[in-house]
């Protein structure tokens, strides 16, 4: 359903059909949309990628970020993670095809934002 508004003939305006629960973009956007999600995902499109690697790619982000991050996209099933049974333990993540299905957005917006101005603080 479409929300609208409309005005009366007094000029009070009314909305009519509003979401009463989170709409699909906003669902989706919890999912993805939390900072350094999106960068994670499109660093793990080339296959897996053990967990320092995967910090050292994602710059600006503290390894406890980048945990829950990872946490999170797995929980939604969006990645994976693998213990290696290597001297010392380590472990590496991968996306999944669920994942997968979210770069197309992710490189959309990649495409679309690479074409804006240039903020004054670099944003």
């Amino acid at each position: 359903m479409e929300a609208r508004v409309e005005t009366d003939a007094a000029g009070r305006r009314q909305v009519h059909d509003a979401c009463t629960e989170p709409c699909a973009i906003e669902r989706g956007m919890r999912i993805i949309g939390g900072k350094w999600t999106g960068s994670i995902l499109w660093h793990l499109k080339d296959g897996p990628v053990r967990f320092n690697d995967l910090a050292r790619m994602v710059g600006g982000a503290s390894k406890k970020m980048i945990t829950e991050r990872l946490r999170h996209l797995e929980a939604h099933g969006l990645v994976s993670r693998q213990v290696m049974e290597t001297a010392p333990v380590s472990v590496q993540y991968e996306i999944t095809a669920r994942g997968r299905t979210a770069l197309g957005v992710l490189n959309e917006l990649r495409e679309w934002s690479e074409h804006l101005p240039q903020l004054p603080d670099g944003g």
